[in-house]
């Protein structure tokens, strides 16, 4: 890999401004593997930067490479404000759900297809309540009904779920501990307080996100446009027998 692409692939991922000594501490050793000596890794490391800047500051780009705060940071170029702005409008409200629900949802992700019961049974409490929940959200679905007494109604992953977590297919489910690091990174700033008043709400102030981003002379190019207060989740173990409460 060149070393403009590993520059491009950091600047791209950094949630806050990169500052350049930042930089050559993460590919300082591979501009030295390269043939450069330890005191020519910094002038390696600014030229190309400055060729990067230079190459995304053509006309056909739609993004720019901006020093910002002492670092570097990519930002959608001035004159695509607007279609930036109907983009923001146009996402829809984020997702929030208690961490029995994510628990909920990691066990029928693996257990699929998997009855109430049997969710149950592996967590400990009874899960039925945050079902609805998970089935709003579209992040579950109906399975059909098991063949045992009673009948009960099996659960399985949607396409939503898929959509939510970057998978092809069930297939590329990644371990327990993966996953559990994936719901982590992907729920951190949607995650509510485990409350016994009412069920989950949808965030409705998208909007008025997407108003303020849309007020801004540029919109940040990181992985998400608009991203929500981080909360903090609370969360007590039940004892067994107990009911979650509602998610």
């Amino acid at each position: 890999m060149s070393l403009k692409a590993k520059l491009e692939a950091i600047i791209y991922a950094a949630e806050t401004p990169i500052t350049l000594n930042h930089i050559i501490e993460l590919v300082g050793d591979s501009v030295v593997a390269e043939g450069a000596t330890e005191e020519e890794v910094k002038s390696h490391v600014r030229v190309a930067l400055e060729e990067l800047i230079d190459e995304y500051s053509a006309a056909h780009r739609g993004i720019e490479i901006r020093q910002i705060a002492g670092g570097y940071r990519m930002s959608t170029k001035p004159e695509q404000h607007d279609v930036v702005r109907d983009f923001a409008k146009s996402l829809k409200p984020p997702i929030r759900l208690s961490m029995p629900a994510l628990e909920t949802l990691a066990v029928i992700a693996y257990k699929q297809p998997v009855t109430v019961p049997e969710i149950s049974e592996i967590r400990g409490v009874d899960s039925s309540g945050v079902i609805a929940t998970l089935l709003e959200r579209k992040l579950i679905t109906t399975a059909g009904r098991k063949a045992v007494i009673g009948r009960p109604i099996l659960y399985k992953s949607t396409k939503e779920f898929l959509l939510r977590f970057g998978l092809k297919d069930v297939g590329e489910l990644p371990s327990m501990e993966e996953f559990e690091k994936l719901v982590a990174e992907s729920f951190q700033s949607e995650l509510q307080p485990v409350s016994e008043e009412g069920p989950e709400t949808v965030s409705d102030n998208t909007a008025e996100v997407a108003s303020a981003e849309a007020d801004s002379p540029q919109v940040e190019a990181t992985t998400e446009i608009i991203s929500t207060e981080e909360e903090v989740v609370s969360v007590e173990t039940p004892a067994a027998g107990e009911k979650d409460p509602a998610a």
